[in-house]
């Protein structure tokens, strides 16, 4: 069963959202037989690349509040950060354009270290001191080559503006077209959809239920009761006997 999650770096939701995920697939039975893919969501898709700013100010300006206001909420974000286990900066962080990393997220998913990378990105963003906006691309390939990723073949991505575009742009007209206008956006099997970073419990109600009709048909007339019933397979066809 393939579980997809459409997340940003930049989301501090996410941050906590996919750690209570992780969780709940860490206790589910069936965890073996679940596929994760993460797809890409910006939320601020528009922000020009050298565009970096204050956390605290950004908040401030989108949602009109104090920078008192918004420190709370950052205040709020760390305490429940730190419940799941994540480290959290409250204070010093800044915000920019998030469409390289989700580039390179791409790749990484390419060489089967997608959650690797995502992981290493989260952390570097909120919970380290170095910016991952401000000290050019060499601070991601180092992220890259940390998730077990090869450091020039990543460079080389990031020095292509069309590696790996179109597929963080179907990622998010994906994310259109199933309803999804904000982040993290969980899909299971297709059938079920859960928004926002939940607490473990849902996800953890959520992967079985969806599991539960995921999994293969019940048969409900075997037979027993005429000996068998008859039938072809791969070592031939059933005789009939008199």
């Amino acid at each position: 069963m393939r579980v997809e999650i459409w997340s940003d770096i930049a989301c501090p939701w996410c941050y906590v959202g996919k750690a209570r995920f992780d969780k709940a697939l860490a206790g589910f039975a069936h965890r073996d037989r679940i596929e994760v893919v993460h797809r890409s969501f910006e939320l601020d898709p528009h922000r020009a690349k050298d565009d970096v700013q204050p956390v605290l100010a950004m908040l401030s300006r989108k949602y009109g509040m104090s920078e008192a206001q918004a420190q709370a909420g950052e205040d709020n974000l760390g305490a429940q950060a730190a419940a799941e286990g994540l480290e959290y900066r409250t204070r010093g962080r800044d915000h920019g354009n998030t469409f390289d990393m989700h580039r390179l997220l791409h790749f990484a998913k390419a060489h089967g270290r997608q959650s690797e990378l995502l992981d290493a990105l989260y952390r570097a963003n909120f919970a380290e001191e170095r910016s991952v906006f401000t000290e050019g691309p060499e601070r991601l390939v180092d992220l890259a080559a940390g998730a077990g990723l090869d450091a020039e073949a990543a460079r080389a991505v990031l020095a292509d503006p069309a590696a790996y575009a179109d597929d963080v742009r179907a990622d998010e007209e994906e994310a259109a077209r199933l309803g999804a206008t904000g982040v993290p956006f969980f899909v299971l099997d297709r059938r079920y959809g859960v928004s926002g970073a939940q607490p473990t419990e849902v996800f953890t109600q959520a992967l079985t239920r969806a599991w539960a009709d995921h999994s293969p048909l019940h048969l409900i007339d075997q037979g027993q009761r005429s000996g068998g019933a008859q039938a072809c397979g791969p070592d031939g066809c059933a005789v009939p006997r008199s």
